[in-house]
Order: C-alpha cells, then structure tokens, then sequence
C-alpha cells in the first residue's frame, strides 16, 4: 500500500504543471468560454454541422463552476442572439436564436413572424440545395434592426403558425435558423433564463462532417453576426 501511495504522489508532483492546467482549463470552460461542436442542422444556413463555436459564458450571468447555480447577473439577452442553453425537455445542449424576449407576444403564421404586432420582414435570397434532396428556400429575416438568414424546407411538415404567445419575465422563445428542421421552443417549450449557458459569437474551426471531413478554412474564425 505504501509503495502504491508512494508513486501516485511521485506522479502527482511530477505532473503538476499539467494537472494544474487541466483544472484551469475546465475552470475556464464551465465559467469564462466554452467551445461547442455543432452536430446537426438546425440553424442552417448560418452555422453547420461540424462548426466548432465559440461560447461566451458570462455574457448573461456568472455561474459557480461545475454548477448550474447564478451568481450574479452580466448582460442581458438580445432577440437574435445565438445562445447555447440545457433543454427544459431533457437537459440536453442546444444552440438557437433568441426570437421572443420576457413580455413579448410572439405568434407565427404560415411561417412568418409576428412580434408585438409587428410583422417581421423577409427578402428571399434564391433557393440552395440540402439533404434528402430537398431545396431550401433561404430568406433575410428582419426583426427590428437585427437581420439574419432562415431558411424554409420544400415539403417538410413543421409547425408554420403558433401564438399569439405572451413570454413570462425571466423566459425565453428559441428558434433554429433551419425553421423546418428544428427541435426549438414549438416543441420543447420555452426557455428560463437559468437555463442559458452562453452566447455564441463566432465559428473556431470547421469540417465537413457530413461528407469528405476536410477542414473548411473558408469558415475559420467566421463570425456568427456579420
């Protein structure tokens, strides 16, 4: 026993340096930055699977690390931030777009936005193709002064008209980009704020995972509101 104990502090002290730095390191990412790789196409066409983004964790609020318990509250959250956030279906990490802020009515009709009132404003940019054969019909989405890209799927079934949606304080209304083709707050419900974990900011790398896994440079560094 005494041998055994022997090299285990042999390897601890002789590690140290390293070790300090992997503590370091997950310190950071489950409080500071974190990087998440992407593993579907929800938010099509803006981000992809086998993007690697960046993560700003006290863009909304301090956590104790290793915890999901907030401390102290940073920033507030925009409609059309990018955030990551644990599902209130099943605790499952997720990155959508913040659609509907606390106070908010939000309805949907034939998949058009309605915020407030307010139709949103959409400017369609051409047609691209995706997977199973199916075209995507892409679109500027315009809510207030934020614009950004959605796309619509050709002959897949989604939910096209929802609300009016009055958002309670401290609550949140997600969508992914890829409208057709989203397990977002139609279907797991909305957000709590607690349940944020971060605002995404830019792509790190990037692969084609879904086809000849080479590196896309292009994409490198690309960041996720220009």
């Amino acid at each position: 026993m005494g041998v055994h104990m022997s090299a285990i502090r042999k390897l601890l002290r002789d590690n140290r340096g390293f070790l300090v730095f992997l503590l370091a390191f997950g310190l950071i990412r489950t409080a500071v930055a974190d990087y998440n790789p992407i593993p579907s196409g929800s938010m099509h066409p803006n981000i992809l699977e086998g993007d690697v983004v960046l993560v700003n964790r006290l863009a909304y609020h301090l956590k104790i690390p290793l915890t999901g318990i907030v401390v102290a509250r940073l920033g507030e959250p925009l409609r059309g931030d990018i955030v990551t956030f644990s599902s209130p279906r099943d605790g499952t990490r997720l990155i959508k777009r913040i659609i509907g802020l606390p106070g908010d009515v939000v309805a949907m009709r034939d998949k058009r936005l309605i915020i407030n009132g307010q139709a949103a404003s959409y400017d369609a940019l051409g047609l691209a193709a995706e997977s199973e054969g199916l075209l995507a019909l892409r679109m500027k989405e315009t809510l207030g002064n934020r614009p950004h890209d959605v796309q619509w799927l050709d002959h897949r079934v989604s939910a096209a008209d929802f609300g009016p949606v009055r958002i309670p304080p401290d609550q949140y209304l997600m969508l992914g980009d890829n409208r057709d083709n989203s397990a977002d707050s139609r279907y797991i419900g909305l957000v709590q704020r607690h349940q944020l974990i971060g605002r995404a900011s830019r792509i790190l790398v990037s692969a084609d995972i879904t086809g000849n896994w080479l590196p896309r440079f292009e994409r490198f560094g690309k960041g996720l509101y220009d």
